[in-house]
């Protein structure tokens, strides 16, 4: 028994061995017959017998989709549609070309592939005249011929890529592939390829305005057309020396030459051979429907096999609905419950959102609070310091007043704590965006020195700087907060500093990529805290050891500083022992970028305006900040007139010219930015500067938008305004 099972194996194995080896003799068989077809197709194209080539494309068209054969699918499309354009049927031809590089994806012969995209490139190259999607598959195809190493391929595909270039008129473009063939088509290149060539040529010395050469190159070209009796080529140079020939006002040439043309095209394009191919082209259309119905057919086959499946299905899911329906009762129960819970959490839901509600009320109240008030209080400062001020200047036998220098300590002091109050709340709501310009460490430490002076000076100490130079020059982060740090820890450090030493000192600590890490470090020998005050000094409105008539500013320096540092990226650590000192130190983290340090050094402002006579507009409604501006701007020489509103500028623009306009923004009528936009429509492009008491983030972006040039915060020293004022003018003109 063991025996005969062996044997029955082996027999099977034989069996199962010819069989599989008959049906791929059969499939080389079937593949063979199909490509028979689709050359005899190809060669009847290439003889321009365009019904004959339809119906034998047909046969290899039906056979290859009945086997499966994707490749020789798209081989007969494109035979296909070559004779539907040789028939100037271009749309035909378009979708046929489209069908065939289809089913040319779905297989890995590039072959196929290049030649399509070189049919679809000289539809839309010759016929749509799309010459960028010309290109474009021109392109796909010779990186395909390229692949394949393909030199006669690449060819003539450089060819029909020049060809492409020319009709867009970029013949710069398309000279270099024209070179290319020159240099290979003695070895690679057909007889049409030698007659397309050299009416490229032709057509190239033509635009170039060479009429000798142009001439020579399309005598050529037709000489050669017609010895090797390439009709295609030649009707195409026929053409272009017409064209030639009309644009050097050889006109009695340029007739004979077109007339050659016509006789020639219609000789290949009768209507005799265009009606047999329409009627070849209909029967394909038709073979293509009944494929279409026969793939109905087969899905709603498919369609009825499902609903077999459906019924069982269907008995299948009433045994489940059976079992669910037990365990319904179950979930029911489960739900009640689940209800009650979620009911209880949907009333807690809404307390919170009642509670969230009040907090953002609370919070936009807030806001709008201090930003009302710091507006508020900053206006009439601006007036207080400026009386002052102008008192001083007027009467210089005050300049020793204890009241005079009284009201104006305390004005400075109001605006300190105004100041304060606003950076705090703005970083508390995270409304604070760090700038990222170029800055120099040295400097930015030098300015916080010379702006200190006076309290060192005042106390009897000595600032004492040290820079590291492996610091770069310039490096990239917000030059104002990095001020703003230093200028509250070394003041800290002064006034609690007698007799003493202030060191402020950078340091390169670490470099990682393109970020450089500096280590700041302010360092004292004065009174120290106290240990149990180390950590009370960063909170807010918090003031160690303050005593009477001693300014200790508001408390919130400190506090303010912490809250930066962490914004940057770094944190304070302070060590103090009392009547030996304090040291504060903190790392920072900057970007080092050449290129953009570069920009910014080559984009310096430089004031190149002189010490002219300057006419100044001032559009302010309130009489006293008018009366302040005006002695500030005439005691530096310059014309001032002052307006009370929007409309009145506007009148007084239509007359007179000025060479900058400073704007107060809260105006009653019109406001500051509406009639900045007024002033821009009259055509007006003096530079104009808002003068406003509210914190400049909150006006920026409308004052941009109005065609404002700059923004002054009042009160605002007045060697500031002129520093705007010279460099607007020095940029107008």
């Amino acid at each position: 028994m063991p025996q005969i099972r062996l044997i029955s194996f082996i027999i099977f194995l034989l069996f199962s061995y010819h069989f599989s080896f008959s049906q791929e003799l059969k499939k080389k068989d079937v593949r063979k017959e199909i490509y028979e077809y689709i050359c005899e197709a190809d060669a009847l194209l290439t003889e321009l017998k365009f019904k004959e080539s339809l119906q034998i494309s047909k046969k290899a068209l039906n056979l290859a989709y009945k086997n499966k054969q994707y490749d020789y699918v798209a081989m007969s499309y494109n035979t296909i549609a070559g004779s539907h354009e040789e028939l100037f049927d271009t749309k035909k031809a378009l979708a046929y070309y489209e069908k065939a590089l289809t089913f040319a994806n779905k297989t890995t012969n590039d072959t196929i592939k290049d030649w399509i995209h070189n049919n679809l490139g000289n539809i839309y190259n010759f016929d749509l005249k799309n010459y960028d999607k010309g290109i474009y598959h021109y392109q796909k195809s010779l990186a395909y011929a390229k692949k394949n190493k393909d030199t006669s391929e690449i060819i003539f595909t450089e060819l029909n890529l020049t060809w492409a270039y020319f009709n867009k008129k970029e013949f710069a473009l398309g000279l270099p592939h024209l070179n290319y063939i020159s240099q290979n088509i003695s070895n690679y290149g057909d007889l049409e390829s030698h007659v397309i060539m050299n009416n490229l040529f032709g057509m190239y010395h033509s635009s170039q305005n060479n009429e000798k050469s142009a001439d020579f190159y399309f005598k050529k070209a037709i000489e050669l057309g017609i010895k090797y009796k390439q009709d295609m080529a030649l009707v195409d140079a026929y053409e272009e020396y017409s064209k030639h020939l009309y644009q050097i006002k050889d006109f009695k040439l340029a007739y004979d030459v077109k007339g050659q043309y016509e006789k020639l095209k219609d000789e290949i394009h009768n209507q005799e051979k265009l009606k047999s191919a329409q009627i070849a082209g209909i029967q394909i259309e038709l073979d293509e429907s009944k494929r279409e119905i026969n793939e109905i057919e087969l899905e709603k086959y498919a369609q009825e096999k499902n609903l077999r499946y459906s019924k069982i299905i269907v008995v299948l899911f009433l045994a489940v609905l059976i079992v669910l329906l037990l365990l319904l009762y179950t979930f029911y129960r489960n739900n009640l419950f689940r209800k009650k819970v979620n009911q209880q959490l949907l009333e807690n839901n809404a307390e919170l959102k009642i509670a969230k509600d009040k907090a953002e009320e609370s919070s936009i109240l807030k806001s709008q609070f201090i930003s009302t008030v710091t507006h508020e209080l900053r206006t009439p400062l601006y007036g207080v310091i400026g009386i002052t001020d102008l008192i001083l200047d007027e009467h210089r036998e005050l300049e020793n007043s204890p009241h005079i220098n009284s009201l104006k300590f305390s004005a400075k002091y109001l605006l300190s704590l105004v100041n304060d109050l606003l950076q705090i709340h703005k970083i508390e709501d995270r409304k604070i965006v760090l700038d990222e310009t170029p800055l120099n460490v040295l400097d930015e430490i030098e300015k916080v020195n010379q702006a200190l002076q006076f309290i060192a000076i005042k106390n009897q100490n000595k600032i004492v700087v040290d820079v590291d130079q492996n610091i770069p020059e310039y490096l990239i982060g917000d030059k104002l907060r990095l001020s703003q740090i230093l200028v509250n820890l070394t003041s800290n450090a002064l006034k609690f500093t007698k007799d003493g030493e202030i060191k402020l000192k950078a340091s390169l600590e670490k470099k990682d990529r393109n970020l450089h890490f500096i280590k700041f470090e302010i360092a004292d020998n004065g009174v120290g805290i106290a240990p149990e005050n180390q950590n009370k000094i960063f909170e807010k409105f918090v003031q160690i050891d303050r005593k009477e008539g001693d300014y200790q500013g508001t408390g919130l320096g400190l506090s303010i500083v912490k809250k930066l540092l962490e914004l940057l990226g770094s944190q304070i650590h302070l060590k103090s022992e009392e009547n030996l000192g304090t040291t504060i130190t903190f790392t920072i983290p900057f970007e080092y970028n050449q290129e953009t340090t570069q920009k910014y050094i080559e984009n310096i402002d430089v004031d190149t305006t002189s010490a002219s006579n300057y006419k100044i507009l001032v559009v302010e409604d309130n009489k006293i900040n008018q009366l302040v501006t005006r002695k500030i701007i005439e005691k530096h020489n310059f014309q001032c007139i002052v307006v009370d509103d929007g409309y009145a500028a506007l009148e007084i623009l239509k007359t007179e010219v000025f060479d900058v306009i400073l704007m107060d923004i809260n105006m009653p009528i019109i406001n500051g930015f509406e009639t900045t936009r007024m002033i821009r429509s009259m055509g007006i492009t003096v530079p104009i500067v808002a003068l406003t008491a509210f914190d400049k983030d909150e006006v920026t972006d409308e004052a941009k938008l109005s065609g404002m040039n700059d923004i002054l915060i009042k009160p605002f020293e007045p060697v500031r305004l002129f520093q705007v004022i010279s460099a607007q003018i020095a940029r107008s003109k």
